[in-house]
């Protein structure tokens, strides 16, 4: 067996390996409860299926109904549904995208950010948490490698 064969079943192996690690991630932070759970540590009130929407306009806002739907896998007239129930709310805002004024986007209010900045310092004590038993370079190197990872990921899209 050549050296190449040997070194593509190894990386063939951890690339499974990384699957199911990600499996476990998904399926971790796809739980109900999980949101449910981050959602009482912040101290808020706030249905269960906007949670991850509003967090979503704030991360990545300005952003259209359809890309915000593609990106939680939801279908798009639900998502436009929950996103006009943030902004009843006034957690979000719709405005015309600056370069075509048929799409229209949503961006957090000032209300919204400051229900983000509770979700972010919950999200930070539980990470506290998770994490406590860690050293800090290993925390590091999961950042560094994540967010390497993550924009390989995107590159590929």
């Amino acid at each position: 067996m050549s050296r190449n064969n040997v070194q593509n079943t190894h990386i063939n192996l951890q690339i499974r390996e990384l699957h199911g690690a990600l499996v476990e991630i998904v399926s971790v932070m796809n739980r109900p409860q999980r949101d449910e759970a981050m959602v009482r540590e912040a101290g808020i009130s706030l249905d269960r299926a906007l949670f991850p929407l509003l967090v979503l306009v704030e991360r990545l806002g300005p952003i259209g109904v359809v890309e915000l739907a593609d990106r939680v896998g939801r279908d798009y007239t639900t998502v436009s549904r929950q996103v006009a129930k943030l902004e009843s709310l006034a957690l979000v805002d719709r405005q015309e995208n600056a370069n075509d004024r048929r799409i229209r986007e949503a961006v957090i209010t000032g209300k919204g950010k400051v229900m983000t900045d509770r979700i972010d310092e919950a999200r930070e004590r539980l990470g506290q948490a998770i994490f406590a038993n860690w050293d800090n370079q290993d925390v590091a190197d999961l950042v560094r490698l994540m967010r390497k990872f993550a924009d390989d990921l995107n590159a590929g899209q």
